[in-house]
């Protein structure tokens, strides 16, 4: 048996003491499932069982708006019958309950359309090393420490001079957590914490208002910026967003800050996600081993960062993870494949599989960043004579089958190598695979999100305004 150490193993005793930590119960009832599926008829099974704890607290005006906590364990079952697949899911399995759960699905999969592609993983594929990671704080903060925090924010956004009232301030932390098993002999498990603090500050009156946000997350509190810091730079941002301009259309060089250039990378990752290259139905699926960047660009994913937001050290098919260049030298690299995908294509799973309890795996990405460039970002700005420095993408208009591009987007306007006055209600326009060839990276990168870009400038697109 393939086997992960347990969260709760590594916590002090007052820590494990709280239940929530122990995923054992968790863990011997996947078992349960997963033999009690093999007892119904099925060829193969696995089992996932997970677990989510979380609290928030929101406040307005320095008054707690709502508070709320949830905790909850579901469980999803996964049966073989020949090259038939089912998935059955339930939060409720006392008594008998996993006998009938396992008959259900079996039968759901005898009847269940054939698909090639389906299977458990191959057993040479599965994780057997679990390195520490560190995902999981054991201090869960109270609703007291959330409540201060969200006040604290608040209190900072609305301190600055500019702004006039405040859109809320909210403080969460939570717990999330996954225990597989597979009638293969796989038996692994994780816990992940989370914590947040947002605020949102309005400037301006009546129709001139405007409004910005700040949010910090991590899964350690030690990690997390300050709530006062969260507040002041929400306020800072609003203010700077008062009495916004608009600007002609035109075609001008494009800076995109961290906050928003994440996306970019989102938009690629969505393109190479094994998934939509099987059905065809990506703008990238001829492009694999081509150039699509400049040379300089690297684009990573990297599940085994220490303490990274979506880290862990196996798949949701129990397939090890590592670190994978997708764009290397600026040319794509690699897919995100789960076990299907890839024998859908002819490859080899890249360990990419996600999976929910009442849904089979499918590809997804773990921790995402662009590397760094060489130039600051005030270097890529001094030689535009007119541009924009978007600090806001409103809207989804990217189509993932053609590659074009069009986004609602605010910010300043640049002149002269300088931010100079804010602007809204303009529209960027362009093709993915235009902007891929013309992106700069600055040297600014942070790990603040699940997606990470330094700041980022693109040549040559179309501004859509008045």
């Amino acid at each position: 048996m393939i086997s992960s150490p347990s969260a709760a193993s590594k916590l002090s005793p007052e820590a494990a003491a709280s239940g929530l930590f122990d995923q054992s119960a968790l863990s011997a009832l996947a078992q349960r499932l997963v033999e009690a599926a093999r007892r119904a008829g099925a060829d193969a099974a696995d089992a996932v069982a997970v677990r989510g704890v979380s609290q928030g607290v929101e406040v307005r005006d320095g008054r707690v708006e709502e508070s709320e906590r949830s905790e909850g364990d579901d469980v999803g079952l996964r049966v073989f019958v020949g090259k038939r697949q089912a998935v059955v899911s339930t939060n409720d399995v006392n008594g008998d309950g996993i006998a009938r759960l396992a008959e259900r699905a079996v039968a759901m999969a005898r009847v269940a359309p054939e698909d090639k592609y389906v299977g458990l993983a191959d057993p040479a594929e599965l994780a057997r090393e679990f390195p520490e990671l560190d995902l999981l704080d054991p201090d869960i903060p109270s609703t007291e420490v959330l409540e201060r925090r969200a006040k604290e924010a608040e209190a900072a956004g609305l301190a600055v001079k500019g702004v006039t009232k405040s859109g809320g301030a909210s403080a969460s932390a939570g717990i999330g957590g996954m225990v597989l098993v597979t009638s293969t002999g796989f038996h692994g498990s994780y816990l992940r914490s989370s914590q947040g603090v947002s605020m949102t500050a309005i400037s301006g009156e009546g129709t001139g208002m405007e409004r910005d946000y700040d949010y910090t997350s991590a899964l350690h509190a030690s990690d997390l910026a300050s709530p006062a810091s969260v507040g002041r730079k929400a306020g800072e941002r609003a203010v700077a967003r008062t009495n916004p301009r608009k600007v002609e259309t035109c075609k001008v060089p494009v800076v995109y800050d961290p906050r928003v250039s994440n996306s970019l990378v989102g938009h690629l990752v969505g393109a190479v996600n094994g998934a939509s290259i099987a059905r065809k139905t990506s703008f990238l699926k001829d492009k694999l081993g081509q150039q699509l960047f400049s040379d300089g660009i690297r684009i990573v994913d990297d599940p085994l960062r220490v303490r990274g937001l979506r880290s862990q050290a196996f798949d949701a098919e129990g397939v090890r993870v590592r670190k994978l260049a997708i764009i290397d030298g600026g040319v794509l690299k690699s897919w995100l494949l789960d076990c299907a995908t890839a024998r859908e294509l002819g490859m080899a799973t890249t360990g990419h599989a996600h999976r929910g309890v009442s849904s089979s795996p499918s590809p997804g990405a773990y921790n995402l960043h662009m590397e760094a460039g060489s130039a600051a970002p005030k270097d890529l700005i001094a030689d535009i004579k007119q541009g924009i420095y978007v600090t806001d993408l409103i809207g989804s208009g990217v189509n993932g089958v053609t590659g074009d591009y069009s986004r609602g987007a605010s910010g300043f306007w640049i002149e002269n190598g300088e931010i100079t006055y804010p602007v809204s209600e303009v529209t960027i326009a362009g093709h993915l695979l235009d902007m891929f060839k013309s992106l700069t990276p600055a040297n600014d990168l942070e790990f603040r999100y699940g997606i990470n870009a330094p700041t980022l400038r693109i040549e040559g697109l179309t501004l859509g305004g008045r």
